[in-house]
């Protein structure tokens, strides 16, 4: 059932989490939301996460950075939480650099909310 599962937001813009957010809980999902890396890292180990969004210009540590720490658990169902980056700045890596770090899917800011509940619903079922 899509109520059971859990999304992830990472992001610090409160705007785009706010309306983000609204828009997965019209599709049923749980909802979490981290302001910056060191959250993300924190939830992910606190509770079971389905996917996370994952804004690559958060704070503390940047979400490639927590991509890398992710993928790198000892857990598997850690290192295996499918990750979709949200960035404005794709133009700063390349498709290559999202596959090394571990990066799943990628949606360009501003966000297309088709776009964005397709691709979620892809990666959680």
């Amino acid at each position: 059932m899509a109520d059971s599962k859990t999304i992830l937001i990472a992001e610090d813009s409160s705007v785009i989490l706010n309306l983000t957010k609204k828009i997965l809980e019209l599709q049923n999902y749980k909802v979490l939301s981290a302001k910056n890396g060191g959250e993300v890292i924190k939830k992910v180990q606190d509770q079971k996460i389905d996917a996370i969004l994952m804004d690559l210009n958060i704070p503390v540590k940047n979400g490639m950075e927590c991509t890398k720490e992710i993928r790198s658990s000892d857990n598997p169902e850690i290192a295996n939480i499918p990750i979709i980056a949200v960035t404005g700045n794709a133009n700063n890596y390349t498709l290559e650099q999202f596959k090394e770090a571990g990066i799943n899917a990628y949606l360009p800011k501003p966000l297309d909310f088709d776009m964005l509940v397709a691709t979620v619903k892809e990666y959680v079922q």
